[in-house]
């Protein structure tokens, strides 16, 4: 009798424990983490009693309120007071928690106050002179980092350029962050920001090039110009701007996100205005087919036909990068399935094709298991990427 107990109490424990993993697996958390720039004996830049370091850490804090309110949302900061802290410690922050996403907080300057509006960053090289002047400005708080030299060996503050010399760049998330820039841009836009010469741009940021997920570093504004320092300075001012980022970051999660991107439990509860998506890149041709092998499908019994030309298919986009590689298993972690397209100098792989969302989940998730841990559903109707949402309405 007690062996019958003993095991009914084994298999109660068992049944238990798949629940709680079940449970678990289903309400993934999105993990954010928030970086308000500079700090402590860093103020950033000052014009007419209007602080950086203040400005960003009050706005971040804003931001930060507004995502924890959200269901399967978890927020981390790399500061949440006026202490200074290290640029790779802000990126090995992120790092340590798995972050999703990393977003810096900043405010421009220039001493030109007439300058103004908004500019979003990803980690890239650029030849644009106003570009690499604002990356200048950024990275030359290492200089009040102990024994910098040594912690970033190779690296000349004065020279944005030499970063990229010292590591490969994850190449993986680029996507991913021209998409997050996008959003911030456009949010920025329907409150009547300014956006200055396109707002999405690349440029060598200390900050970022370390961090290994998909990560932004946005201008906030001008704090040299007077009604905009002023607005920045501002409790109104503030709300706006990080009412507009919070929902660039929830409209980003619930296109970008796995498997719960599109899920009632993933929706926020405050509605999302829908963005247009004017900035992010669109994929024009298709270079290569995927080849024949199928990935996680449903078997029918009857082979059903191909897809129409004009029918929608999703994808699973695993990386994208300027070297164009064989599309063999062994170049991708062991995925076979693998197609490429072209844009501009740039090859995107991608893993899988179904006109079925459920599938491209699983497709998604078995690439994350692979070690593709950036990767994201992509919608393709008549060769040209369209937004899931718009694909899932179709």
């Amino acid at each position: 009798m007690n062996k019958l107990h003993n095991i009914k109490y084994l298999l109660h424990i068992i049944l238990l424990a798949t629940a709680i993993s079940t449970y678990s697996q289903s309400n993934q958390k999105f993990k954010v983490t928030l970086d308000a720039g500079h700090g402590g004996k860093d103020f950033g830049a000052i014009y007419s009693g209007h602080i950086e370091k203040n400005v960003s850490l009050a706005i971040t804090l804003k931001v930060g309120k507004i995502l924890e309110s959200q269901p399967n949302v978890l927020v981390n900061y790399t500061r949440k007071t006026d202490v200074f802290i290290d640029l790779i410690e802000r990126a090995n922050i992120a790092n340590r928690v798995d972050a999703n996403i990393f977003v810096s907080m900043h405010c421009n300057a220039n001493k030109n106050t007439a300058a103004d509006g908004t500019e979003t960053y990803v980690m890239g090289m650029t030849k644009n002179a106003s570009s690499l002047a604002v990356a200048k400005s950024e990275n030359e708080v290492v200089t009040l980092e102990k024994d910098y030299k040594q912690k970033y060996e190779g690296v000349d503050p004065n020279n944005p350029t030499s970063i990229l010399g010292t590591t490969i760049m994850v190449e993986e998330s680029l996507e991913n962050s021209i998409a997050l820039a996008s959003k911030v841009e456009d949010a920025f836009a329907l409150i009547g920001k300014k956006i200055r010469s396109g707002g999405v741009k690349q440029a060598p940021y200390m900050v970022l090039h370390k961090a290994y997920m998909p990560r932004v570093l946005i201008e906030m504004g001008f704090i040299s110009n007077p009604t905009e320092g002023n607005k920045l300075d501002s409790e109104e001012g503030q709300d706006e701007i990080a009412q507009a980022i919070a929902d660039a970051i929830m409209s980003y999660k619930k296109e970008y996100f796995g498997s719960g991107s599109i899920d009632n439990e993933d929706k926020p509860s405050k509605k999302i205005v829908p963005v247009k998506e004017t900035t992010t890149p669109v994929i024009e041709t298709v270079v290569e087919k995927p080849i024949t092998e199928k990935p996680i499908e449903k078997k029918p019994e009857v082979k059903k036909p191909e897809p129409a030309a004009s029918a929608v298919v999703f994808k699973v986009q695993i990386s994208a990068t300027g070297k164009k590689l064989e599309l063999t298993p062994s170049n991708f972690k062991g995925l076979s399935n693998v197609a490429v397209m072209s844009e501009g100098t740039l090859y995107k792989y991608t893993y899988g094709e179904t006109s079925d969302y459920n599938t491209a989940k699983q497709n998604l998730e078995q690439a994350k298991a692979k070690g593709f841990t950036s990767a994201y559903i992509i919608a393709i109707k008549d060769g040209k990427k369209i937004s899931v949402q718009e694909a899932l309405n179709n």
